[in-house]
């Protein structure tokens, strides 16, 4: 159930409305103008509410919903008990994001400047932004219009922000231009220096890194995660990308369109990803590889090497899947021995 503490409600919705907003067909006549309080999942919803199913390993499922209605799809829509109205939806992930979308949004400040914020006289703040409590905007900042930069968040000096951007509590951001329509979770780092040392006379001596991070548009970056700027090009985060928590991408990393970095995932520097790169959580790369797009990669695994486009790989070293089950399959049984 949804703490409404929490997330703005929008209040009850008819039928014909839910429909409409999630792309599905009413199965049963004449239920156009019933109300539907809340969208719920099958384990929480009540007999004023809507839910969704579309697990088709756990029809019996189905037999315990007592909502007033069910999205589901049109091979699953005999399982749905008698009473409940049903709505057929041809992508029912989708139509769950759009409805809990339209029952539910975050709150969000009113447009204003906290009294505690420090902002630089240089920087050029858009229209309609919020800023929070401690934040700090340094000279020559531009943030684009209807921003939330939120407490204690550090924007350093040029940083460029896009429209419709969402910076967290205790982020910083430097080195950086950022597109619109992105959303970087609390605490992530941004734009900090690479991980480069070169040993000069037994010593460690920092090599200079004096490229940029440059984010594209519709990027989610999430907590505590760190993107680490060029040496001497830029890291590249494209547009459409999700990073999980807790990733780390190296100096001089170009990482392609709508790629998936699952938490933990460790990206060694100057790798290039294709598009649609998928990494299941805890991965590791070493540095300077490709990564075809398409390509998807285990949890825990570790790459050594470049890989195909449309190749799915697992295990340190990574191997076909297909590869990786039966080395798993070989161990299981020569271990019973």
């Amino acid at each position: 159930m949804v703490d409404k503490v929490f997330y703005n409600y929008t209040g009850a919705k008819k039928i014909a409305e839910i429909a409409k907003i999630s792309h599905s067909v009413l199965a049963t006549n004449g239920k156009e103008n019933e109300q539907i309080e809340n969208v719920c999942s099958i384990d929480s919803v009540g007999s004023e509410d809507i839910c969704f199913f579309y697990d088709k390993k756990n029809k019996a499922l189905a037999q315990n919903i007592k909502a007033k209605a069910c999205v589901t799809t049109a091979d699953l829509a005999n399982y749905i008990p008698d009473g409940v109205i049903v709505l057929i939806s041809e992508n029912p992930k989708l139509s769950f994001i759009e409805l809990v979308s339209a029952f539910y949004s975050e709150f969000k400040p009113n447009a204003k400047i906290e009294e505690s914020a420090s902002v630089s006289k240089t920087a050029r703040i858009g229209q309609n932004c919020y800023i929070g409590s401690g934040a700090v905007i340094e000279d020559d900042v531009v943030i684009g219009d209807n921003c939330i930069i939120e407490a204690n968040a550090v924007i350093a000096r040029g940083c460029q922000i896009g429209n419709n951007c969402r910076i967290g509590n205790n982020a910083s951001i430097s080195y950086c231009l950022m597109g619109n329509d992105c959303y970087i979770y609390t605490g992530a780092r941004i734009g900090q220096d690479g991980f480069g040392f070169s040993v000069v006379e037994g010593r460690h001596k920092r090599i200079p890194q004096i490229g940029r991070v440059i984010i594209g548009n519709d990027v989610e970056v999430g907590a505590n995660t760190c993107i680490d700027r060029g040496a001497l090009d830029d890291t590249v985060i494209s547009d459409g990308c999700r990073i999980d928590n807790l990733v780390q991408v190296a100096h001089n990393d170009k990482i392609g369109r709508c790629c998936i970095l699952v938490a933990q995932t460790g990206i060694a520097g100057s790798c290039t990803f294709g598009d649609y790169v998928v990494c299941g959580g805890q991965t590791g790369f070493a540095d300077h590889l490709n990564i075809g797009s398409g390509a998807q990669v285990g949890a825990q695994s570790g790459v050594m090497r470049d890989i195909e486009a449309g190749a799915i790989v697992m295990g340190t070293p990574t191997v076909p899947f297909k590869d990786f089950m039966r080395q798993v399959a070989f161990l299981q049984k020569n271990s019973k021995k």
